[in-house]
């Protein structure tokens, strides 16, 4: 992995799952990484893992390459919180090279085989997550990335936004991700800054492996080859983070297995992650490649 020493990155989602492992790998190549989640210390959710620990870990990856994690309990439906947030960013580092869009809220009943009209309303904090609260970060880190002229705004979205999976809500706020990015590239790109979107598949994340004991069918479901470690995405983001062409991506969506079979990227135990896009689906949004400007600066 190349070195991304000096640049600055947001990482929502980062107490467990893909948002740490994404911080972990970003630490190692020597990003500043400001880490953010609900759960502080350790103990503080029923699942493993917290803020804590996750800047812990970075510092150890990061190592003497400069490279580590800062804290920000957060949470993502107070918007003047994450606005704060971009703000002490800016104040303490003077640039941001790298937002990634991963947190999104996963009640229990999102994995339930019921019908969606059997669910609680409340479960719409799927959406005001995954993409209202996406939005207002991605409008902050863009007021700090269009003047510098450079930046990357990734979306973690995924198959799941062209193929019914667990939930309507889900599937709702992971289509509305590309699309939503798709746009902010549009409006981004005469200012330099990328923005795309990149399709996980299944990740054996903390969640992930407590679903496949308990959510019916779902480990039956599963094609073991196609799953990855939480690492897996930060690889392809890293790698990505140093591509010189990266404009050419802005707009699209792409399957992460995909992209790291194009940079030479493995997981953590060496392997190449199988694509899904034969049996899952295949992204709607390219690359951006006719832009209108008129109207923007």
């Amino acid at each position: 992995m190349g070195s991304l020493k000096g640049k600055v990155a947001v990482v929502t989602g980062a107490s467990r799952g893909i948002g740490k492992g994404i911080a972990l790998t970003l630490a190692e190549a020597g990003v500043i990484v400001y880490v953010t989640g609900r759960t502080l210390a350790a103990g503080g959710h029923v699942l493993p893992g917290s803020l804590e620990e996750t800047v812990a870990e970075c510092a150890q990856r990061g190592g003497t390459n400069g490279g580590k994690a800062i804290a920000a309990a957060l949470d993502l439906q107070d918007d003047a919180a994450i606005t704060a947030l971009f703000d002490r960013v800016r104040s303490e580092q003077g640039r941001l090279d790298i937002l990634v869009n991963n947190a999104m809220a996963i009640p229990p009943e999102m994995t339930e085989r019921v019908g969606f009209w059997e669910k609680p309303l409340s479960n719409w904090e799927i959406f005001d997550t995954g993409v209202r609260a996406a939005f207002i970060a991605a409008s902050a880190a863009a007021r700090i990335m269009v003047p510098q002229r450079s930046g990357l705004i990734v979306a973690l979205s995924g198959y799941v936004g062209v193929t019914y999976t667990y939930d309507v809500i889900f599937g709702t706020t992971k289509t509305a991700t590309d699309r939503m990015t798709r746009d902010m590239a549009v409006e981004l790109a005469p200012h330099q800054v990328a923005a795309l979107s990149l399709w996980q598949g299944f990740t054996y994340t903390e969640r992930a492996q407590e679903n496949l004991r308990t959510v019916p069918g779902m480990a039956a479901q599963l094609n073991a080859a196609a799953g990855s470690s939480p690492e897996f995405p930060g690889r392809v983001i890293a790698a990505l983070a140093q591509d010189p062409a990266i404009m050419a991506r802005s707009g699209g969506s792409f399957i992460n297995a995909e992209l790291a079979a194009e940079y030479g990227v493995s997981d953590i135990d060496g392997r190449m992650i199988v694509s899904l896009r034969e049996t899952r689906g295949s992204p709607i949004f390219g690359p951006i490649q006719q832009v209108d400007y008129t109207g923007l600066r």
